[in-house]
């Protein structure tokens, strides 16, 4: 399933808040589980009408000055939507604190 990955390290002071925010938010429609520090997110194979040769996980970990995200998908393009929709997705909960930098490092 893994052979398209990505991770960076968000600098951020809310890691933890946006981290918990970003998990919640999509434990409404998808397998997702999480603490303070640390989230999973399955995003089916399937998602949004896709047909991807298998689930993509996204992992959090918050950090005191940095948010980890990692990406484990199983195609390129299922692995570059999802770079788009975690920054989408945590640009909108750290609106106040302004544009944040993504240095994607895929594997």
């Amino acid at each position: 399933m893994s052979n398209f990955t990505s991770v960076t390290d968000i600098p951020t002071p809310n890691a933890g808040k946006y981290l918990q925010q970003v998990c919640k938010h999509w434990a409404h429609n998808l397998d997702v589980t999480f603490d303070s520090e640390k989230g999973k997110i399955i995003f089916p194979k399937d998602a949004r009408g896709a047909d991807w040769p298998d689930e993509a996980v996204v992992k959090f970990e918050a950090k005191p000055n940095h948010l980890t995200c990692q990406i484990k998908a199983s195609a390129e393009g299922q692995r570059d939507g999802l770079k788009g929709a975690v920054e989408r997705h945590i640009d909108r909960f750290a609106f106040r604190e302004g544009a944040l930098t993504y240095n994607w490092n895929d594997g």
